[in-house]
């Protein structure tokens, strides 16, 4: 267990770092600076070191073992950059369901830099500039993912897979300074 202590906050440390980057290279600092920080909460931390496991989120093992992720749970509610988080009761759909609704620019884009540092972090040297795309859509669109959203965030890994982080980067600086929306 001591361990997996020491690897689990290394690899929450290591993906954080790598989010704060990408942020402040897209000029998102706050979100840079506060991102997954309940990762370090004793709701996240503790499931996070049992479970750790190096190559993928605990979430998964935790998952598999209780049949639901407490981790993950207090996550989603915590972190506006995940698609959980902008959930609610569709008037437009009528079925009582629960759907994504358009998530604000800012928080997709830190959608965008949380997947690429998830990619980098859980492959290492094997990472490759297709992978985020790659697990895009092997998730499949979720209907908790608002359509508009995942057009505009499917666009954005997509670019990196056929031109790369740099390129997409400074297209999303010059798109910021130019748009409020998506």
């Amino acid at each position: 267990m001591n361990k997996n202590i020491i690897s689990h906050f290394k690899t929450i440390t290591e993906h954080r770092l790598l989010v704060m980057r990408y942020c402040f290279r897209i000029g998102l600092y706050y979100q840079g600076l506060t991102h997954d920080l309940s990762k370090y909460s004793p709701s996240e931390f503790l499931p996070g070191t049992k479970y750790y496991q190096g190559y993928r989120s605990p979430n998964d093992a935790e998952r598999r073992d209780i049949g639901y992720s407490t981790a993950w749970i207090h996550h989603k509610g915590r972190n506006r950059h995940h698609m959980e988080y902008w959930t609610d009761y569709s008037l437009e759909y009528k079925d009582g369901m629960l759907h994504g609704v358009k998530m604000p620019l800012k928080y997709v884009l830190e959608m965008f830099c949380d997947r690429l540092a998830a990619c980098r972090t859980y492959n290492g040297d094997k990472y490759t500039q297709d992978m985020a795309y790659n697990y895009f859509l092997k998730g499949g669109v979720s209907p908790l993912l608002h359509p508009e959203t995942a057009k505009f965030l499917g666009r954005l890994l997509y670019m990196v897979k056929v031109k790369g982080e740099d390129y997409t980067i400074g297209y999303i600086r010059h798109y910021r300074k130019h748009h409020k929306d998506y």
